[in-house]
């Protein structure tokens, strides 16, 4: 009996039904399972896209490498430079966080170096996922998801003033062709400026008042990233990201033959860090070597040229954000163990 009463309380396993698993016939797949599944096709859907844009690449411009005949000095310094940006990104980032639960900046580099690694495949800003599971998953102080939620909130609003300066320069030096685009994404730094100096009073406003989440956001994001001591140290950090970015896109330029163009630079990036922003995008990948290619040919770039930028521009990015990830992840893994080491020797 005592037996029977046991097996009795064991619960089958559970199983996804309904009406949406019956049309697709996954009725009856464990919860599991169905994960697997889900992402197995999400890896799918992410290849055939990655493979798309190199097949129409390649169809484009005729070549099988995009550092094909370039300079392998200039482009090993464009590598350095976009490697340093990440680095000056995940100091940046660690600033946002409170002093209580801020965690070590090898953690911030992995994390930044993943996500935007990921991001090369990854549609709809999926690897804002992969940054928050990366940070979380890596030894150390231990941070909420509110936490990290709002540093990456007050990441960007920081993130978007550092860029004020550069999109100022662009939008100066750019043709008419790129003056509304670039008005565009005046306004919106010129807007996070507001945000940062208003701060907690935007709580105020009547369509914010009325949602208690709303204020919520506005009092813990404005809170935490106004006029204080660490969001200046965080501006100073991303400024000299979005520096090195340029310096990298320069510095491509003339590794691919196409001369020492500042002004082409700097466009390239505000008209690509704008594209980014849309959540909207099939992947990384295609929406970061499109608008490259587009704002390039809009210029008068010749196709070849424009598109072997965008891929080479591509590959450089994703290349440092993975070295940036392996770095961070290494120094995170160092830091545990002389952390567990110590502990043992206190103990001893």
């Amino acid at each position: 009996m005592a037996t029977r009463a046991f097996e009795d309380r064991i619960e089958p396993p559970r199983v996804l039904s309904g009406p949406w698993f019956r049309r697709i016939g996954l009725e009856g797949i464990s919860k599991r399972r169905r994960r697997q599944l889900r992402r197995s096709v999400t890896i799918v859907v992410c290849a055939i896209g990655v493979v798309v844009a190199v097949l129409v690449a390649r169809r484009i411009t005729s070549t099988n490498w995009p550092l094909e005949g370039a300079r392998i000095d200039l482009a090993l310094a464009a590598g350095a430079a976009y490697l340093s940006s990440f680095v000056f990104r995940a100091l940046g980032w660690q600033q946002l966080f409170p002093s209580a639960s801020r965690p070590d900046r090898s953690r911030c580099l992995a994390a930044c170096g993943a996500a935007a690694a990921s991001g090369v495949v990854l549609p709809f800003r999926l690897d804002y996922v992969v940054k928050i599971t990366t940070l979380r998953r890596l030894g150390g102080v231990t941070v909420g998801l509110e936490a990290i939620a709002v540093s990456i909130l007050s990441l960007g609003l920081v993130d978007a003033v550092a860029m004020l300066p550069l999109a100022i320069a662009a939008f100066a030096t750019a043709g008419a062709i790129f003056r509304a685009p670039l008005a565009v994404v005046l306004l919106f730094c010129l807007g996070c400026i507001g945000v940062l100096a208003l701060g907690p009073k935007l709580g105020r406003l009547p369509l914010i008042s009325r949602s208690s989440r709303l204020d919520g956001i506005c009092h813990r994001v404005g809170g935490r990233a106004a006029r204080t001591r660490a969001t200046f140290n965080a501006g100073g950090f991303l400024v000299a990201c979005w520096s090195t970015r340029a310096v990298g896109n320069t510095l491509l330029l003339c590794a691919l033959g196409l001369g020492f163009s500042p002004t082409l630079a700097l466009v390239v990036l505000c008209m690509s860090a704008a594209a980014s922003i849309l959540p909207i995008t099939a992947g990384g990948a295609v929406v970061g070597v499109g608008a490259t290619s587009g704002v390039l040919l809009a210029l008068g770039v010749p196709t070849r040229e424009a598109v072997n930028f965008a891929l080479a521009s591509s590959l450089l990015l994703t290349s440092s954000a993975l070295a940036a990830a392996a770095i961070g992840i290494s120094g995170s893994v160092l830091l545990a163990a002389n952390r567990r080491r110590l502990l043992g020797a206190g103990v001893a």
